[in-house]
């Protein structure tokens, strides 16, 4: 009875091993598509960031600093971030969208502006989707990497431990009753003779 529930637990373990096996790839593989996006997003942010820093230089460079900070310290749009989560292989990421409320006018006088702080507040305005969208891949490749050393974990201790622990068992209990076989076996013969 014992050999038999053994080789349930056998069957059980190498098909658990298999399907955790399956997974692992799986992951690995979304794995490298979200590590692609995430670089392609961070070349991105990263270009368009240093275009707008360079042109806030340019602006603030043409216009005198207590200008800029009475022209930007008036907010004309309130911006919303709706979270939530989305599941990758049972793994719960973030997913983030934006919700934008107000004008978009700019919220100064354009006689007391130049035109380069309007392109550096246009290009800023640009690229908050983009670092929301950024920073929600990077958890997600974060949380992703955590779950794959998890199931990696699992995968080895199964492959290493448990299956050839179980093969063991079974091994042994088949070779006790085999010899407990032929031990009454020869009893039979002795009888017999």
């Amino acid at each position: 009875m014992e050999l038999k529930k053994l080789k349930a637990r056998l069957s059980t373990a190498v098909r658990g091993h298999k399907l955790l096996k399956d997974k692992a790839d799986e992951m690995v593989r979304r794995f490298t598509v979200l590590l692609r996006e995430d670089k392609r997003l961070r070349d991105e942010v990263e270009g368009d960031f240093s275009a707008a820093l360079r042109q806030f230089a340019l602006a603030g460079a043409l216009t005198p600093p207590y200008v800029q900070e009475t022209a930007f310290s008036m907010p004309t749009a309130k911006i919303g971030a709706e979270c939530g989560t989305d599941s990758v292989m049972g793994v719960e990421v973030p997913r983030i969208s934006l919700s934008e409320e107000g004008s978009v006018a700019l919220p100064y006088a354009f006689s007391e502006i130049t035109s380069e702080a309007d392109d550096s507040v246009k290009m800023v305005s640009a690229l908050l989707p983009k670092l929301l969208q950024l920073a929600a891949v990077e958890k997600a490749v974060r949380l992703l990497s955590y779950e794959i050393e998890r199931n990696k974990r699992r995968v080895n201790a199964l492959e290493y431990i448990m299956i050839p622990q179980l093969e063991e068992t079974i091994k042994y209990i088949r070779d006790k009753l085999d010899e407990n076989e032929r031990a009454s076996i020869v009893r039979l013969m002795k009888v017999k003779s």
